[in-house]
């Protein structure tokens, strides 16, 4: 027997399983809110030098203070990282003027002054992130990118090790921790450090959530569970449009997407640990347990099922063997799969958080590119779930990339006069990123036995009900 024949008798699709895929779901709600964070939290309003004495000037409009006191670019604005070294009193005549020294012309040397219509705070003017320390300023996304690549091994092998349930709850625990710490930091390398620490804490739930719901799904509801379970990361999108709207400080926007990670830990006590996962390691007194448990909710209270069978399909694994990454290419399909699929998730993520990244780049007001970016995910997804179960998983996947580049190429073609037709070819491109995102979380899924789940490239795997050696001879 194998465990998708326990799972038909229990019901692998009934109230037990529902209940699971909508807790686990919440944490799915937060991934975005952090992923996404940077648009918001490091965002740099218009500024301008800091000009010193400017109580001598109490006759000049504001206006005129600026127009004698720092540099024009050459549409009209005034230079963000430049100032006159004195007053060009002569510009008052004519403003076309040009100054009569470009010597005169400095860096800023009294700090900056920024405009809080839009923003009360950012990391940026906290720290004066901006003209020569704008690069810091963009190194806060890189740090939490690399702690996510960090924490992607680190989760994937001691989910494999301890657990689904153990590591998700231990990822929670450190996203609160590092997520406050954060809000609270008090200079840019305590932010840098905390924001690092997050991204490694976080990468272990989203590793985990997606194999640890399917992990307890019979293979016909699959798609649907992880389809569902991806819905809630663009809800997820919307709402950190509405929070950031709402929330203009950055340390308590920090603390408003980390706040939640408090109610996933506490409704995680209530999820048990993968059935399948146990069995496949030898604990089959517990798996023994789970399942009773999940029959019981269901409605088959008459199922039966002994340790002795349990420990049967847990011969697999011999004892004392162990697996790790390098496990992934020790034989030649194992290698083709974690190559390949490597490869496919790199041109997704790359074209996907690009997009995401730019929130100021199609001409729509920022808060309303993260909204429309996220509602577009939604009819995405479902049109994914029709065509992977029609046309297969490599087919959708391949139109979907295909769509996505094509997209993307076309805005950069398109002139930024066409202000109308820029944000549709990119809210399109968004929505064929994001569809190639939910297929190859799907596909990948379907690609390694349950004992490398977490290990295949980049993020999760499982195979459906095959088992170890018929990929590892």
């Amino acid at each position: 027997m194998k465990f998708e024949d326990l799972l038909l008798e229990i019901d692998g699709f009934g109230r037990f399983q529902i209940f699971i895929l909508f807790i686990l779901c919440l944490p799915r709600i937060n991934l975005p809110m952090h992923f996404l964070l940077h648009n918001f939290l490091a965002a740099t309003p218009s500024h301008h030098c800091a000009i010193p004495h400017q109580e001598a000037f109490v006759n000049l409009t504001m206006e005129e203070v600026l127009l004698i006191s720092i540099p024009q670019e050459p549409d009209g604005t005034y230079s963000s990282c430049e100032m006159f070294s004195q007053p060009q009193f002569h510009l008052l005549l004519n403003s076309s003027l040009q100054p009569e020294n470009n010597s005169i012309i400095q860096h800023c040397q009294h700090g900056w002054v920024y405009d809080h219509s839009q923003f009360t705070s950012t990391i940026s003017t906290q720290w004066d992130l901006v003209c020569e320390q704008r690069g810091l300023n963009q190194a806060t996304a890189t740090f939490f990118f690399i702690g996510v690549t960090m924490g992607a091994v680190i989760f994937g092998y001691l989910s494999d090790r301890f657990g689904r349930k153990a590591m998700l709850l231990v990822s929670l625990v450190f996203s609160l921790i590092f997520g406050m710490l954060s809000a609270a930091s008090v200079s840019y390398s305590m932010l840098a450090i905390t924001r690092t620490l997050t991204g490694v804490a976080l990468s272990g739930v989203s590793l985990i959530i997606l194999p640890f719901g399917m992990e307890w799904v019979d293979i016909q509801h699959r798609t649907f569970s992880g389809i569902l379970t991806s819905i809630f990361w663009s809800i997820g999108n919307m709402l950190l449009a509405m929070v950031a709207y709402l929330v203009r400080e950055w340390h308590w926007l920090l603390v408003a997407v980390t706040g939640p990670c408090l109610l996933s830990i506490v409704c995680l006590w209530w999820v048990p640990e993968s059935a399948r996962w146990l069995i496949a390691n030898g604990k089959v007194k517990q798996a023994q347990r789970h399942l009773l448990q999940c029959a019981r909710m269901n409605g088959r209270k008459d199922f039966t099922v002994s340790p002795e069978a349990l420990r049967r399909m847990s011969t697999n694994k011999k004892p004392g063997q162990s697996y790790s990454y390098i496990s992934l290419f020790r034989t030649p399909v194992l290698r083709k799969i974690s190559l390949c699929s490597g490869a496919v998730w790199f041109g997704v993520a790359f074209s996907y958080y690009g997009m995401s990244m730019n929130l100021t780049g199609f001409g729509l007001n920022m808060y309303l590119s993260q909204f429309v970016f996220g509602i577009i995910e939604i009819p995405a997804k479902m049109i994914m779930y029709v065509l992977v179960n029609r046309v297969g998983r490599r087919q959708s996947q391949a139109w979907a990339l295909i769509l996505t580049g094509l997209s993307i190429g076309a805005n950069v073609i398109i002139p930024k006069t066409f202000t109308s037709l820029r944000p549709v070819v990119a809210i399109m491109g968004k929505g064929f990123s994001e569809a190639a995102f939910t297929t190859v979380f799907l596909y990948t899924s379907e690609l390694y036995p349950t004992i490398l789940r977490v290990k295949g490239p980049p993020q999760i795997s499982a195979r459906k009900g095959v088992p170890l050696q018929s990929l590892l001879k």
